[in-house]
Order: C-alpha cells, then structure tokens, then sequence
C-alpha cells in the first residue's frame, strides 16, 4: 500500500467510528425518550451514505410509535433535529443524522423514488419542465436523486417552507 492509500483508509475507519459514536449517542438519547413517554420500542444504528442512521422499531405492530411520527411526519422531523442537537452537544460536531420510526422514512422514500421517476418520464415525454409541491430538504433530496437515476437534470426553486423540485427536459 502507499501512504495515500494508508491515510486514505485510515481516514475512512475514523469517519466510520465517529458515524458509529453518532449513532450510539443518538440510541442512548432516544432510549431516554422512549422511556419518558412509556413507548416501547427497538433501536437500530447503522451507517448510510456517509451519515449515521438510526431507527426506532416495534415488534408487537403497535400504533404507539406512530405518534412520534406526527402527521406528515412532522414529529418526526422535530425528534430528529432534537436528536442532531443531543450528538452535537456530546460531539461539538455538527450532526446529518437520519431517523427513522416505524418505518415511516422508508416508505416515504419508496414513494418519493417514484414521483421522482414519474416526473422524469413525464419533462422528457412532454419537453417541459415538471414543477413538482413543496418538500421539506429529505424529500427534495430522494427526488433528485431518482430524477439524476433516471437520466435527467432537476433544480430546486423557492423558499423554505415552500422549496419544490423542478425536473428539467433533456
């Protein structure tokens, strides 16, 4: 190996440990709250596209977890930024970690895909661009991701809350 080589895998094992640290810092912060609002509930770490990634999961099926999720996931989304702050104030490290419960995220990203998709067939059927609603930055985000997989370009245009994604025709 050459010295690159070594730094540069060197360099990879240490943003793998410190996703990890994230992770286990984001875990023992939601336990707390789990047991706060008497949930039950399984936390699951993992690391994905270069951000740590934690889930909250129920064996039993209950609905209880879906009161984290609020309505349009707006729960959510507050649960997860207070969770970024809890790493932050461990780790004086800005945090891009994601949370799940209940499965929520993960399906709200199969859907999305496939808007993202649907849109791209519809700006290069039609030639026009496909202005799409206002999404919060995770949705923008999964959307120009399908759009970029299904060969095209797309921008996103207008101000929070009422940022939207823009498929361009080829």
């Amino acid at each position: 190996m050459t010295e690159g080589t070594t730094s540069a895998a060197a360099e990879g094992a240490d943003t793998l440990t410190r996703l990890e640290q994230e992770g286990e810092i984001a875990a023992d912060y939601l336990e707390g709250l789990l047991d706060i609002a008497d949930l039950d509930g399984d936390i699951d770490m993992d690391v994905e596209a270069d951000r740590a990634s934690v889930s909250i999961i129920s064996d039993t099926g209950s609905r209880d977890l879906q009161k984290l999720v609020g309505r349009d996931g707006e729960v959510l989304e507050a649960l997860q930024e207070l969770t970024r702050l809890a790493v932050h104030r461990e780790t004086g490290d800005r945090s891009r970690l994601m949370l799940d419960i209940a499965g929520y995220r993960a399906k709200k990203r199969s859907e999305l895909s496939e808007l993202g998709a649907k849109a791209a067939a519809e700006a290069k059927s039609s030639g026009e661009p496909v202005k799409l609603k206002p999404m919060t930055p995770f949705e923008r985000k999964v959307v120009h991701d399908a759009v970029k997989a299904a060969g095209l370009r797309s921008e996103s245009e207008g101000e929070e809350p009422q940022r939207f994604v823009v498929v361009l025709p080829a």
